[in-house]
Order: C-alpha cells, then sequence, then structure tokens
C-alpha cells in the first residue's frame, strides 16, 4: 500500500501519444518501472468533467451525475460549469481518504469546488461580470493554502492561457509536495489539450506540450526523491480522453428555432423552448421540456434523421435508452453522436451547419466529446511505484476501472463503483 499517492492528470493524453512519450527521457524512465493500459475506453461524453468525476468514483456519467462540462443554462451565453463536489453524487476516492484520516490535496482537478479537502485549489473561474477570480477560488477552496500559491507563484499566471496556466499548477504541486506531504494528490494540467484545442492533434504545439509534460514529470519524480518520498510513493499518469480533428460545425438549435421548437430574441438569445440541443462536442443531448406530447420525441428522431440524410454530418440518433446504455444522461431525450470532422455547438442563430473559423470564439480544431468507441480514440493509464508491479501491460481497461485501483492502492474501497480493479498490475 502507498503512502503518498499521485494522480497527475495530463488532459487529452491519447494511447497515440504512446509512441512518442516512449522516447523522452522522463516518460522513458517512468515507463521502465512502470505498469500501463495501452487503451483506456473513456466515458461518454468522452467531457474533461464527466471523465474526471469518473476517476474518482469509478461510475459512469449517468450514475455520477456530472453529465457534461456545463450546466444546461440556455438563457446564459457562458453556462456555469459542474464545478462543486455537490454535483457529484455518491462517495469519491477523496471524500474516503479525508474519511480514514489521510491527508488529500487536489490542484485544478475538476470537480471538487466546495470539496472538503485538507489542500484545495479548485477548478473554477469567474463566470459573471460583478466576479472577481482570486475570489471565487478562495471561495470555493482553501483560503489560506491558495494565497500562499498566489503569492510564491501567481506571477507565473497569464489567466487561463496556457502553458503558463500549467507552470504555475506545477510550481504549486512541487511546493505541496516539499511543504505538505499530502498522502493523495490530484492534479490536472490541460497544456496538451489546449494546444489540441487550438492547434490540431498533431500540431507542433501539442508536440511542444508533450515535451512540457515530460519535463513536469521528471521534476515531480525528483521532488519526491529530494524530500525522501519516492520509495513510499505511487504515481499514477493517466490521460481523461483523446481528442480527433474536426472542420466542420453543427449547429441543430438552429434548425430546432426555425422549426419553431425554440423562441429567441432580437440578440438571438434563447427565451423559451420546447426542445434543445446541449453541445458536449464531439456528442450532443436533445432534452424536451416538460408536459411536452410524448410524440415530440419521436417527430424530433424523425426531423434529425431526415435531416442527417441531406448533410452526413451524424453518425448516430441514440434514443434515450440506447444513451444510458452508453452510460450518458438519463434526463435526455435523444443522443446525438458526430461523424468525425464535425463538432457541435449551441448557437440558435445562423447556418445549421457551418466551417470553423478558428479566430471565432468557441471554433477549435480539435474535440473531444465523441463515442469512446471512435477509432484511435482511446487514452492512457501508467502507474509506477509503491504496491505496483513491474512491467505488467494490460491490453484494454475502461475509465470506471481507475477509481476501484487507485482507491485499494490506499486501502479504500470504492463499493459503488462500476468498474473493476486492475489487480494484475497490483502488487
Amino acid at each position: 500500500m502507498a503512502r503518498y499517492l499521485y494522480v497527475i492528470s495530463f488532459d487529452g493524453l491519447a494511447a497515440l501519444d504512446l509512441d512518442y512519450i516512449k522516447t523522452l527521457p522522463n516518460f522513458r524512465e517512468f515507463l521502465q518501472k512502470a505498469s500501463y493500459a495501452r487503451k483506456v475506453y473513456t466515458v461518454y461524453p468522452s467531457l474533461t468533467y464527466p471523465a474526471h468525476a469518473t476517476i474518482v468514483t469509478g461510475k459512469y456519467p449517468k450514475n455520477h451525475g456530472v453529465v457534461n462540462n456545463t450546466l444546461l443554462q440556455p438563457r446564459r451565453m457562458s453556462p456555469d460549469w459542474y464545478w462543486q463536489r455537490k454535483y457529484i453524487k455518491g462517495q469519491t476516492i477523496f471524500d474516503l481518504a479525508v474519511q480514514r484520516g489521510l491527508k488529500v490535496a487536489a490542484l485544478l482537478w475538476p470537480v471538487t469546488a466546495k470539496a472538503k479537502l485538507h489542500y484545495n485549489m479548485p477548478e473554477i473561474f469567474a463566470n459573471r461580470s460583478w466576479h472577481n477570480q482570486v475570489l471565487v477560488s478562495l471561495l470555493n477552496g482553501s483560503p489560506l493554502y491558495q494565497i500562499s500559491l498566489n503569492h510564491k507563484f501567481g506571477h507565473l499566471r497569464q489567466g487561463l492561457r496556457q502553458p503558463h496556466l500549467d507552470n504555475f499548477t506545477h510550481q504549486s504541486l512541487l511546493y505541496t509536495i516539499r511543504q505538505k506531504k499530502p498522502n493523495l494528490t490530484l492534479v490536472h494540467y490541460t497544456d496538451l489539450d489546449s494546444m489540441r484545442h487550438y492547434h490540431g492533434f498533431n500540431s507542433k504545439q501539442a508536440r511542444a506540450a508533450l515535451d512540457r509534460h515530460d519535463q513536469r514529470l521528471g521534476e515531480i519524480i525528483r521532488t519526491l526523491r529530494e524530500s525522501g518520498m519516492y520509495d513510499e510513493s505511487a504515481l499514477i499518469v493517466l490521460g481523461d480522453h483523446s481528442s480527433l480533428d474536426e472542420e466542420k460545425i453543427i449547429n441543430l438549435n438552429v434548425l430546432l428555432q426555425q422549426k419553431g421548437y425554440i423562441d429567441v430574441d432580437a440578440s438571438g438569445r434563447i427565451v423559451n423552448y420546447r426542445a434543445i440541443v446541449k453541445s458536449c462536442d464531439g456528442s450532443a443531448y436533445v432534452y424536451v421540456k416538460q408536459n411536452q406530447p410524448a410524440e415530440l420525441v419521436a417527430r424530433l428522431s424523425t426531423l434529425l434523421r431526415n435531416f442527417n440524410r441531406e448533410h452526413n454530418c451524424l453518425e448516430a440518433v441514440y434514443s434515450r435508452e440506447e444513451a444510458v446504455k452508453l452510460g450518458a444522461d438519463p434526463g435526455c431525450a435523444l443522443m446525438l453522436e458526430a461523424n468525425q470532422g464535425y463538432y457541435f455547438l449551441d448557437d440558435s442563430v445562423g447556418e445549421v451547419i457551418s466551417p470553423v473559423q478558428p479566430e471565432r470564439p468557441h471554433h477549435t480544431r480539435a474535440a473531444h466529446g465523441y463515442s469512446p468507441f471512435k477509432q484511435d480514440y482511446t487514452t492512457v493509464f501508467m502507474a509506477s511505484g509503491k504496491g505496483i508491479k513491474e512491467g505488467i501491460i494490460v491490453d484494454a481497461m475502461n475509465l470506471v476501472d481507475e477509481g476501484p485501483t487507485i482507491a485499494k492502492l490506499l486501502g479504500l474501497d470504492l463499493e459503488e463503483g462500476d468498474g473493476r480493479i486492475i489487480d494484475e498490475i497490483l502488487a
């Protein structure tokens, strides 16, 4: 059993990255003593917040409740995210660790705002014009801890821009290792994911982010050794999803507005709806307002299938029952999977299908959110250190397996999880 466990999430790290990171000095050294899974099938929708809630619960989104990155708030131009711990149903690894008397730290780990942790710097941003970023963070995490980190390393940040944000997070982590010595530390880096969104999956910027992550991993290991903690530590390095390049945007709320299902004001803001599409990037939910006729869902399904016959932008139109089997939101009426090269936005005015224009807000060169079973779309799980065997290669596993496995390394039991413990890698 590990005395110190570090769960390091490199957002957007893909199975396709394995061949390259094996050539980098710190990943190469780490993997020489590690066990790892070649392929990890993520959750549906394959977004950061549902995935990270799955990692700490071992549950599919339908069971832990974090079914998207953002809430359904059609009247808001910038919806709130599932930032806070209250959105996760049931137990988490970090709750169980605190209850056991272990010291826990989380640095920009999704869905930890207002979690009762010893050292918490949650991922949350000011989403109202009258909000202040520093105050929002302090109110949702550990105030004195965050004040100290901001005082020491705040100069490294430039808002949410990367790699500056990860540089701040990383120095905060190294300080936390040295000064706080938590038993469980969860840390979330978004440099790679950001570069892929803005520049494409195989861009030189994404490759440079992998190089930076290699340096960060090496510095984490070196800090553990210098602090005399390495031999009692286990390191889990993982990704939450992969990404796919895209060229076109699908705005199905425009179609629903044209067909009378959505009402907008003069500025294009949604003021009422009978049915609405909620983007998950590569997939999307269709929600129907309460007290609508039962046949409405069938009419929407027919409308969308007919539209797709003309535009061939959808890979699948799933019923609610099919979506639930895939682990998605039981509250949806339908779920849509985009064809490769397409992703969804929530705009309700303009063109239904439009090209990506990278200079515009929310327009990206690569996205995720797609089905876990898209080709070449798996992520990775790597583990090394105390309590972990060396050299075991697991061909495939699921993201829901990570929580139970991580819990066992700490002597904890995620009783409510949907996954299995990957016992073959545990000593």
